[in-house]
Parts: structure tokens; sequence; C-alpha cells
């Protein structure tokens, strides 16, 4: 595609509307790679008119990638109780985003953190009358627990703990994925008091037989049907002995906001934040994996060996989504940001896994070619997410992107470019990045 054909359909718009299509049309049409997989370079004046500007080391620039400054949308949408700088992704349910410069703070305030809703929120909620059921094969005796007596009976515990969707970044997989297209703001991390899973399960008494812990919540299909089950997720029984499995009812020192669980939640950190219910009335104990609703078929599962893009993988093939990958996000600046050549840039953002904790983060500004380190704080606790820093110089006028790319306790480090496809589109760590403009003085 000739530069001026670009310039005249104007990506920037484009994307907002339609970010497959945008792809297509960048990707599609402006040339093949080399034998490296780069981009050629009778593509770069094409480049260099949508951005607006010259892509400096752009010879490194992998095929099939968009430039981060053609991937924004800057609307802005209301829910209840959130911020107006939430982006919407679907209204019923109620999916919304937070977008990555929101996310700077230590914790995630309550009307910035997302929402991911598999139904509608319960109406008239008394927490005076609340009740906590307990029940399964594995219980030795049913009981029962009011919200009071959860919070006067046990002790109570604070942790600050990352959720993040197992679908967060789903947008970036291709073939496309069925779901909310999430980008990169499906995650937040906040200080939650309740009480600790394990006290509770133990006050119950459980048998030797426990495999897994399911829970069921008030919200209702979006059908309306009052019998039908929305999500009953759950979690190996080991981690819900784990010290940091909360019962919670307060987040960041507050009540739960309404579309967060109140009055009452599960919050297990390093997994999908699916498996932490909301609107919690039910817990049950199996002595099996938990059969709930979207616990079988292909709901928060991926193909237990890798498969290539689009194929379809049958259920027997497909498994439970359990610890969450390593992942890092830059929260400031603003991706699209312009800084005058010779001018250092500092650059914060947030680290998180489902393991131990982040060792290490690292950034590029010559798309993966050179990686520097960043300053790294270290978590609050396990499960808390950790902010990074660091100042970065640029060489010469032009487009760049900064790339960020942690590492966890375990060795295991971000992927550059998309990690292995699969079919519902969950578990994308690719490196995130932004764009920045350098001019002359």
């Amino acid at each position: 595609m000739k530069p001026e054909k670009i310039k005249k359909i104007g990506l920037h718009e484009l994307y907002k509307k339609d970010p497959i299509k945008a792809d297509q049309l960048l990707w599609g049409r402006i040339g093949k790679s080399n034998r490296r997989g780069f981009i050629r370079k009778s593509a770069l004046a094409a480049m260099s008119i949508a951005l607006g500007t010259k892509m400096v080391f752009a010879d490194h620039f992998p095929l099939g990638m968009i430039p981060a400054g053609l991937a924004q949308s800057d609307e802005d949408f209301n829910l209840p109780g959130k911020s107006s700088q939430l982006i919407i992704l679907n209204d019923k349910p109620i999916n919304a985003e937070t977008p990555a410069d929101l996310l700077d703070d230590p914790l995630t305030p309550n009307e910035l953190f997302f929402v991911r809703n598999n139904g509608l929120p319960p109406r008239d909620i008394d927490p005076e009358k609340w009740i906590l059921r307990f029940e399964g094969e594995s219980v030795r005796k049913k009981r029962t627990y009011s919200l009071k007596e959860l919070k006067s009976r046990f002790k109570q515990y604070t942790y600050n703990l990352t959720l993040e969707c197992g679908g967060n970044g789903r947008k970036e997989f291709n073939p496309p994925a069925k779901g909310n297209q999430w980008s990169t703001g499906a995650v937040g991390c906040a200080a939650w008091t309740g009480v600790r899973l394990k006290d509770v399960l133990q006050d119950v008494g459980i048998k030797n037989n426990a495999v897994y812990v399911g829970y069921y919540g008030a919200d209702t299909h979006i059908s309306g049907k009052a019998d039908k089950v929305v999500i009953s997720r759950g979690v190996p029984i080991a981690k819900a002995m784990e010290e940091e499995s909360l019962i919670a009812w307060s987040m960041n020192g507050k009540d739960l906001p309404l579309l967060n669980g109140y009055p009452l939640r599960l919050v297990f950190g390093g997994y999908p934040a699916s498996c932490s219910g909301k609107w919690l009335n039910k817990i049950v104990v199996r002595n099996r994996v938990h059969d709930g609703a979207k616990m079988l078929g292909q709901s928060y599962r991926i193909p237990c060996k890798p498969v290539a893009p689009g194929t379809k993988v049958e259920d027997q093939d497909m498994c439970i989504i359990e610890e969450m990958p390593t992942k890092s996000l830059i929260t400031f600046p603003k991706t699209g940001a312009t800084i005058k050549l010779g001018q250092q840039l500092p650059i914060k953002g947030k680290a998180w896994t489902g393991t131990e904790q982040i060792t290490s983060v690292s950034y590029s500004i010559d798309f993966g070619m050179t990686w520097f380190p960043c300053e790294l704080e270290e978590a609050k606790n396990r499960y808390a997410w950790q902010s990074f820093g660091a100042k970065v110089q640029f060489p010469e006028e032009g487009y760049y992107e900064v790339w960020a790319k942690a590492t966890d306790s375990n060795g295991k480090d971000q992927p550059m470019l998309l990690p292995g496809w699969n079919p519902r589109g969950y578990l994308n760590n690719a490196c995130h990045r932004i764009a920045i403009k350098v001019q002359k003085r």
C-alpha cells in the first residue's frame, strides 16, 4: 500500500472503530518480511506516514505487530460507582478495563479497579442478613456463617493481592478469540481485608479426601432465569489453604464496590480472577475437581499441548488454567508521549506473577534487541504487584517504543511477542509497550 493511501484512510480513527480491520489493512498490504522476519524497508515510508514521524530501529520491528502508537482509543464511558475513565467492553454483563496509565498507584483505587462480571449483580443487598454456607462431599458437617459472625469469630487479615482476568490481552490474538476484547487493563492490585479461607475451612471441618473448593454467588444469569447458575469455579484444596487466600469484605479499607462483589467475595492472588468468586454465598468442598459453571468445556482452559493458530481443539485436550504467568505493565508515561531530544524519560510500571515474586524488570527501546535494568521494589507480600522504574535516554529523534519485560523467581520471563495461541485468548503475557516520539530541541 502506498504511504499516501494510508494517510487518507486515517488509521488512528480506524483503530478506534475496527482494530482487526486496521491490523489487516496495515499488515496485509504494506509488504512481505525478509528472511529475518522483519518488515521490509519499502514499508518504512508507510509506517512513518501513519505514525507522523520516523520509526527509529524500524529494521528490528517484528512483522505482524502493530505500532503501539496506532492502537489506542480515547473514548470515555460511565459506570455506577466507577470512574468515567474506565473503558466499557460490555454492558450486559458489565465488563470494563482500566487504561494502563491509570494503574500507576501503589494500590488500585476502588473506582479504577477493573470489572469482570458474568451475570447481573444481586439487588437489595442487606449485609446484616448475608449468609455464607459450606457444603460438599468433603465437609464433615454443613455449616452457615453470617457476615457478622465471620468478622467477629475469626482473625482478620489484610493482604495486597493482584487480580487479573485470564483473558487480559485477548485483543492481540490472531485469529481473533471470542470474548471481551481486553487490552491491558483487566488487572489491579488492592489491599483486601477479610478472614483466611483455611481458618474457616478448619472450623467447618474437612475430610482427608478434599480435592477442590468451589464457590457460588448471588449474581443472576443475564437471561433472567433464576435457576441458571452464572459461574461456579474454584481452586485446588492446596490453593484454598494458602495464607493469602481470603474471604474478603473490604477493599482498600472500604466496603467492596457492588461491581466487585459486595458484600463478600473470595480473593485468590496468582490465579485467574474468575476463581475469586463475587457476591459469595456458598462454598463447596469437593472430593474431585469442581464441575460448576465455566469449569468444563473450554472455559478458562488452554490446550494441554501447543497448537497452531486457528486450530480446533477438543474439550478433552484442554487443561484448566491455574497459575497466572509473569507480566508487567508500563503505567507512566501514557503511550504517545512526546519529548525533546536529549531529555531523559522517566518510566514507571507494575510487575506481577503467579509464583513467589518478580526478581527483575528490564526495558528496551530497540524492539527487544538490547535490554537495560529497571529499579524494582520489593513485594508487600506474595501475589502483590511490584513497582519498577527507570530513566530512558534516546539517541536520535523519531518514533520509539519502550518495551518492558519481567522475570520471576523461577526464572520465567515474558515473551517479546504474543505467546502460544489458544481458542479463548487466555494468558497473553507478551511484553507491554508504549509509543514515544522524540523531537529536536
